[in-house]
């Protein structure tokens, strides 16, 4: 079973880049949590658009000059940004009742998850 997707050494060595760099974003998000108590910076980056930059370097490195993908990336990840509002907007509400995390994270994927269905549905 591979890890990676089938290809030369350069596709793998991509691979491995794309996940190492993916790691540090979430590492320096807790990072900044952890040592220097800012979790509202952490938030920023943890949604920032770095990670959409990231995989539309990375699509578009894999697929130049296919612009129909490109589009259709770029549109799916802009209405995406609704089912990922709805997520933070039902964690935010669910520790402003001091409910625990065990409650909290079903709850705001459940709302994420009919929000992402509703999402994939709308843009076929």
């Amino acid at each position: 079973m591979r890890c990676a997707p089938e290809g030369t050494g350069k596709v793998n060595m991509r691979f491995v880049i794309k996940i190492l760099v993916s790691l540090c974003i979430l590492t320096l998000c807790s990072w900044i949590v952890q040592k220097h108590k800012l979790p509202a910076l952490a938030g920023l980056i943890a949604v920032m658009p770095l990670t959409g930059l990231l995989v539309l370097i990375w699509v578009y490195l894999d697929n130049p000059g296919n612009f129909s993908l490109m589009t259709d990336y770029t549109r799916g990840a802009l209405w995406g940004i609704v089912p990922t509002i709805l997520f933070f907007l039902a964690a935010f509400l669910c520790f402003r009742r001091q409910l625990s995390l065990c409650v909290v994270l079903p709850v705001s994927f459940g709302v994420w998850l009919v929000a992402a269905v509703v999402h994939q549905w709308l843009l076929k």
